[in-house]
């Protein structure tokens, strides 16, 4: 008989079906888990380039319109693209430093910026077949310590929204912000323990509408931006220029397309970890490869490079769904709120201090995944306790601090000034070091 006190949520397999109603409402969960980690980036990106608030709103619409769309790619499997696993795609903030930078220098611009984007895309189409070869360098000692660091490395950012969002702001760390954010945690916590059924798998949802009642209830919430949103925008191609290529851009660009595409790994795992499956080298391939041709329409529409987000493995695993369908509403709101601004901007009255609490849970879930599977590894052998031990420190190292590597040339800090990066390259070299021979064993076995 079931323990009828049991408080995790009861799974549901990749293969088993989800009635519609309950997979909107999963899905929907997805589509805020993710939702102010995307619109941050044209936020930051549009303020950086002096965007009017017509061009702001535009940039936020189409961007979210594009989170759909490449969502769609990866969740479809075909010979050539589509992990086929439940991940929503949405622009990664390693980007925002390299897009800023190219966005407002004088001698390239916007056109440039564009260009640059389209060229990191086809980079991405080019070394995924290399990338999806190395797989045999990415064992459960390295997947394990990097899925950790994947989870730990964004909690100063869930803090950061908690907070309020801007730690300049004399608002940041207000009691309002504390209350709406420590509110939204217990909230989750709540209906994730004690709620029952399909209450508990969307204890997420339920947390952030209850949250953003609590805000409104206190007056931080402003319903402003729906009223100045349009009711409709179609996305056009080259809205803000045509692209140009400069290969000093593409390069900087590449380089944060490599940081992107190692938490891409670490997020498929994960993923494959949650719902059984083996993740072969033909699957990151197909999975690199519609995250450059999400890149390259990103290009060609406008807006920004796509790839996996991580805090969506949390929502998979808190919510014990795994099945793709909820994920394809989720892509298919975005589609929609995308066409319609006044309603995508009912998402962006959610305090920070909202999201920021929803997110505390969402990416210690993601650090525990990964302690789940190094569980699995043999700790008691020192080589694999080092290899955890010393790359979860660096990579939690440099992202606290990344300023220890300003000394460095720029093209350097691009992919060493990444926490994440650190961390991983750090697990990969260290096991290559100390497990050598396990490892050319395993590539060989791959290969047969």
């Amino acid at each position: 008989m079931a323990d009828i006190h049991s408080n995790s949520a009861q799974p549901i397999n990749p293969n088993e079906k989800l009635p519609h109603i309950k997979a909107g409402f999963v899905g929907f969960q997805h589509l805020l888990g993710m939702y102010s980690g995307d619109v941050l980036i044209p936020l930051l990106v549009g303020a950086a380039l002096h965007f009017n608030a017509a061009q702001m709103t535009y940039l936020v619409s189409v961007d979210i319109f594009m989170c759909g769309v490449a969502t769609l790619l990866q969740l479809k499997r075909t010979p050539l693209t589509g992990i086929a696993l439940p991940v929503v795609l949405g622009c990664a903030v390693e980007y925002v430093g390299p897009l800023a930078a190219i966005g407002t220098n004088s001698q390239l611009g916007i056109d440039v910026m564009y260009g640059s984007i389209i060229g990191a895309g086809i980079f991405i189409l080019l070394v995924s077949g290399l990338f999806a070869r190395l797989r045999w360098l990415f064992p459960p000692v390295v997947t394990g310590s990097l899925i950790t660091l994947i989870g730990f490395t964004l909690i100063p950012v869930a803090f950061q929204n908690l907070g309020g969002g801007d730690v300049a702001a004399k608002s940041f760390g207000s009691t309002p912000n504390l209350i709406t954010g420590f509110s939204t945690i217990a909230l989750i916590l709540i209906f994730s323990i004690w709620g029952r059924g399909f209450i508990q798998q969307i204890a997420i949802l339920i947390g952030i509408i209850a949250g953003t009642l609590i805000a409104a209830a206190i007056g931080i919430v402003s319903l402003d931006p729906v009223g100045q949103a349009s009711w409709f925008k179609l996305p056009e191609l080259f809205y803000f220029g045509t692209p140009r290529f400069e290969w000093s851009s593409i390069v900087s660009m590449s380089l944060a397309a490599l940081t992107t595409m190692i938490e891409s790994i670490g997020v498929f795992f994960a993923l494959g970890e949650i719902v059984g499956r083996d993740i072969t080298s033909n699957d990151l391939k197909r999975g690199f490869r519609a995250e450059g041709i999400a890149a390259i329409l990103g290009g060609l529409f406008n807006t920004f490079p796509y790839s996996t987000f991580s805090q969506n493995v949390g929502i998979v695993q808190l919510s014990g769904i795994k099945t793709k369908k909820p994920v394809y509403y989720s892509a298919f709101f975005l589609i929609i709120l995308g066409l319609l601004p006044k309603i995508g901007a009912v998402a962006t009255i959610i305090p920070s201090a909202v999201l920021g609490g929803a997110m505390v849970v969402m990416f210690g879930t993601v650090g525990i995944q990964g302690i789940k599977m190094l569980h699995k590894v043999d700790l008691d052998d020192n080589r694999n306790l080092l290899v955890a031990a010393v790359s979860i420190g660096l990579g939690l190292g440099v992202a606290i601090h990344p300023t220890l590597l300003q000394s460095l040339p720029t093209s350097v800090r691009t992919i060493l000034g990444n926490g994440l990066v650190v961390g991983s390259l750090s697990a990969v070299i260290l096991n290559l070091l100390f497990n050598y021979r396990s490892l050319i064993a395993a590539k060989h076995a791959e290969q047969k």
